[in-house]
């Protein structure tokens, strides 16, 4: 049986790991000189890749780990610290950067589509939500039932995500810079006490602590 307890720790871990409104400026950088129209469809096709990737590593991610030999709280504890890494990244604005760096690459090259690439992978689908999907789905039981319940708070996050790219223009202006950076470190925070948690899970896993 899932408790709300675990909806709301796996709903706020992929909220803030995927973090929609710090995706909100990219966005509208990426999609700049764009008509409405052409911006609705690179958000929609972003968010449905994203979803797509996710929805398969959460499908055999704990599987694809057991052939390879990996246990799952070995796993834990490495998605713990990777969730940390990137939890010190946002309080200290270097995932920001890295960013805006990406998005300022694919301007430089002219990309004309970047629902593929950045926005859906890595922006969206990065590393760190990948992780998530494997270690929530763990965390949840395993299995079919598992499986759904993790998928269900994933497409709602991405769902956000898809709205905040409809309204992405007035919400930059809104936020603004201070006002993103201000989010950011706030999720930030608690994305570090997950990433923790995670840790102290794995830890227990392995039967060194009780």
């Amino acid at each position: 049986m899932i408790d709300i307890t675990f909806l709301l720790a796996a709903f706020t871990t992929l909220l803030v790991i995927i973090d929609p409104l710090a995706l909100v400026p990219l966005f509208v950088s990426l999609t700049h000189g764009m008509t409405p129209a052409q911006r609705r469809r690179i958000g929609l096709r972003a968010c449905l890749v994203a979803a797509g990737v996710l929805t398969l590593f959460g499908a055999v991610g704990e599987q694809l780990l057991t052939l390879i030999g990996i246990t799952l709280p070995a796993f834990r504890i490495a998605g713990g610290m990777l969730l940390f890494l990137t939890a010190l990244d946002m309080l200290f604005e270097r995932r920001t950067r890295r960013r805006e760096d990406k998005a300022q690459d694919a301007e430089a090259d002219q990309v004309e589509d970047p629902s593929v690439v950045p926005l859906a992978i890595p922006l969206l689908a990065g590393p760190g939500a990948i992780a998530s999907m494997i270690l929530l789905v763990g965390q949840a039981g395993g299995g079919l039932t598992g499986f759904l319940v993790v998928e269900a708070v994933m497409l709602v996050v991405i769902a956000i995500t898809w709205a905040s790219f409809l309204i992405a223009d007035p919400m930059a202006r809104a936020l603004g810079r201070t006002g993103t950076l201000l989010v950011t470190r706030l999720l930030g925070m608690l994305l570090a006490a997950l990433a923790i948690q995670f840790i102290i899970d794995g830890i227990r896993g392995t039967g060194l602590i009780g």
